[in-house]
């Protein structure tokens, strides 16, 4: 009977454990899952077809931003004594001199006091006619490709927008034919479609940036080459003491 005792409290005593091990298992929590995470080349690749325009897109914007920068920055650089000097020059009879002055200078503005200057002893509408012309063709040299900046801030975005949008009609037709409407099946392929249009918002926002700063810098140099023209007629027209 002893015997039958001591067995009967050795199987409570491992129920007993057994159920507390099983209770710890139970609460334990699950490890959790791996997170994958993607390098920014990778999320871009995840874009589609859509992102190799998008990128010779940026590319233009870089190269013919940075160009224009370069070429108008020099283009409204101006020693802020020329007018002085090219004036002091024409009072004094020294044509020639100003003439040198404004050739050693080469800006859109000395170039355009160089035209009126090789037109001295014609009437002063013939003059300013000819600065004026030049004047014109000077800007367009400086306003040279910054239609391409417009366009790529207008495109890029629209682009972005198409790829996505092919990538939406693609997910829904997977579905179709695999009769999978799970948020998991959607939000997944969802995403990536989402790069191009996010991509092409920030190539157009970087093109119209670049459009906008050197539009202005450009209407810089248009007033410059303006006011300098007027300068240089009120010169010619100056009576003489």
């Amino acid at each position: 009977m002893l015997n039958n005792i001591l067995l009967q409290i050795t199987a409570s005593a491992d129920s007993a454990t057994n159920a507390v091990n099983n209770a710890v298992t139970t609460a334990a929590p699950a490890p959790p899952a791996a997170q994958v995470t993607l390098t920014p080349m990778e999320l871009m690749m995840k874009g589609g077809w859509v992102m190799i325009p998008l990128f010779i897109l940026l590319l233009v914007a870089i190269y013919f931003g940075i160009e224009r920068l370069i070429v108008i920055s020099k283009a409204s650089k101006l020693d802020s004594n020329f007018m002085k000097n090219v004036r002091d020059y024409l009072l004094s009879g020294k044509i020639d001199s100003a003439r040198e002055l404004c050739r050693s200078t080469n800006t859109p503005v000395s170039r355009t006091i160089e035209k009126g200057i090789s037109r001295l002893g014609k009437p002063t509408r013939e003059i300013t006619e000819a600065m004026e012309t030049h004047g014109r063709a000077e800007m367009a040299q400086v306003e040279k490709r910054l239609h391409l900046l417009s366009m790529t801030a207008r495109i890029a975005p629209m682009l972005g927008f198409i790829g996505t949008i092919a990538g939406v009609v693609t997910i829904f037709y997977d579905i179709s034919l695999s009769g999978d409407i799970s948020i998991k099946s959607i939000s997944g392929g969802l995403y990536q479609k989402m790069v191009s249009s996010g991509a092409g918002l920030i190539i157009g926002v970087i093109a119209f940036i670049f459009f906008h700063f050197l539009n202005t810098m450009a209407d810089g140099v248009a007033k410059k080459i303006e006011r300098s023209c007027m300068e240089f007629l009120d010169t010619i027209n100056e009576p003489s003491k």
